[in-house]
């Protein structure tokens, strides 16, 4: 395999040897005074003096506001400039492992954006909106499939809102067994993600955590000791952060719900599963699912998401009201009932999310849906066994759609090399780095998730280019330590961007 040559261009993905980008002057420092991008008619109404006395004194401008002056074709170029110096699923590789940052089809984007769906307000009246509660309730029902469970509800903006409104819903069921404020402790593994204790914690539980065993599964000892009389529940992802199956699921959730507690199921490493496993027929009472990691809707930049929560019979009562329903005159909103916790997102969650995942669903069936998890297993081991040999694996055996490998081998080479660095020089490659130094119990960690979407030829890519930055740290370990040398800004001082942030150019001159 012919390792790359780093391309010198962020938004340039062949490899070529030219001089790197300069950085890209701002908006500001583009101003040519007089120039403008648009002409505003002249208006020969004047505004009344009763007007401007309306408007409070402390909110009118007594200067005129820092605009840019910049012609339209420049104001264009700028953008445009900009938006190609951004990294891209749709541009290049984003192994980013426990986020499954995937391609997203872009007849999602096409559904959601229908002419009949996209402008339909949400208080439209139910009988006028059959087609949209229609879709709902049969995402419903796939979700249903996929995971073994009850109750669905669409509600919940993201998969954080989600596991708050199932923790929400066990505490809503323990409240009604009268069990709180006495059984109050959550446990929650040590690789689990970061939300787990902090949803468990917003509910009011006390979080116990749980340490891995050295298979970097559950540690069943230290499982079998925190369970008493104390114990409400725990909050699992299967598999787990670290890509791996948890085997004993079946005793953890028999143990558990002998203790009096209940299973939370993490949804967001479902990509791993899906057509192979159902959470709820290992025993979990409640999951969400991150629709922006699984099917195919916008991920990062804080929203819109969706977080769907599955429950079994036992928690359906607690579901956030209003829920949609069919009946014999069609699709209506009805109300769950006096056990709901409420209310948790406006006009039953974001429907154009629930749109782009009602698509990918229709669009793969049963039969691809499993084949996607398939694929995303395939890919990540053959990812694993490729690089094993050059980076240390931080736990053997067959991982599932993620591993987590570390820069031991290659801090042994130069003791300025670690994670970081290696993360930085990848940049160089053209391709984005991978999640760094999670979970905590992975010393660190390089965290791995190719996901289906992609083919050989870029899993190869990114073997040369993991191989061929082994071999700088080897024969030229300044090259890695001073990286990235392709982007418009070169390594910087991450404690001090920290903690003297400039947020805006202009209030900083």
């Amino acid at each position: 395999m012919t390792p790359p040559t780093p391309p010198t261009n962020a938004c340039d993905t062949t490899m070529t040897t030219d001089a790197p980008a300069a950085l890209s002057p701002t908006i500001f420092e583009r101003t040519r005074p007089g120039a403008r991008g648009v002409r505003i008619p002249q208006d020969n109404h004047a505004i009344s003096q009763d007007w401007l006395n309306s408007i409070p004194a402390q909110m009118r401008r007594t200067d005129a506001p820092q605009l840019p002056e910049v012609a339209q074709l420049d104001i264009v170029r700028h953008y445009l400039n900009l938006s190609q110096l951004n990294h891209a699923i749709d541009k290049a590789f984003y192994p980013l492992g426990s986020c499954t940052m995937k391609y997203n089809p872009k007849v999602c984007d096409l559904a959601s954006a229908h002419p009949n769906l996209a402008p339909l307000h949400p208080r439209t009246p139910d009988a006028l909106a059959q087609g949209s509660l229609q879709i709902i309730h049969e995402l419903q029902q796939f979700l249903r499939d996929i995971t073994g469970f009850d109750a669905v509800t669409l509600q919940p903006a993201a998969g954080a809102q989600g596991e708050f409104v199932g923790m929400m819903m066990i505490k809503a069921y323990l409240q009604d067994k009268g069990e709180l404020p006495h059984r109050n402790q959550i446990l929650v593994p040590d690789a689990a993600h970061g939300t787990n204790p902090a949803t468990a914690a917003m509910c009011g539980f006390e979080v116990v955590e749980i340490p891995s065993g050295l298979d970097g599964c559950v540690d069943m000892a230290a499982l079998k000791a925190n369970l008493s009389d104390k114990t409400a529940g725990i909050m699992l992802t299967n598999p787990n952060t670290l890509g791996l199956f948890e085997t004993d699921i079946l005793e953890i959730s028999r143990l558990v719900h002998e203790a009096g507690g209940l299973l939370y199921y993490d949804g967001a490493n479902l990509n791993a599963i899906m057509g192979h496993a159902r959470p709820a027929d290992m025993g979990f009472d409640v999951m969400h699912i991150n629709t922006h990691k699984t099917f195919a809707t916008p991920h990062g930049g804080g929203g819109p998401g969706c977080g769907p929560v599955c429950v079994t019979e036992t928690l359906k009562p607690y579901l956030p009201s209003p829920n949609v329903e069919k009946t014999d005159s069609g699709y209506r909103l009805a109300d769950v009932g006096e056990k709901s916790i409420g209310r948790v997102k406006a006009f039953n969650g974001n429907m154009d999310m629930v749109v782009r995942a009602w698509m990918y669903l229709l669009a793969y069936g049963a039969v691809g849906t499993k084949q996607i998890s398939t694929d995303a297993v395939l890919n990540a081991n053959y990812l694993r066994t490729q690089l094993r040999d050059t980076y240390e694996i931080a736990f053997t055996g067959v991982c599932k759609h993620e591993f987590v490998m570390n820069s031991h081998n290659q801090h042994a080479a130069d003791s300025r090399i670690n994670t970081l660095t290696l993360a930085k020089r990848l940049m160089d490659y053209g391709i984005h780095p991978m999640t760094m130094y999670f979970p905590l119990i992975a010393p660190e960690a390089m965290m791995i998730e190719p996901t289906e979407t992609e083919n050989k030829d870029t899993l190869d890519n990114f073997i040369a280019a993991m191989k061929a930055i082994d071999a700088e740290c080897r024969n030229n370990p300044d090259i890695v330590v001073t990286a990235p040398h392709t982007m418009p800004i070169k390594k910087v001082d991450e404690v001090g961007a920290a903690r003297k942030p400039e947020l805006n150019f202009y209030c900083c001159r």
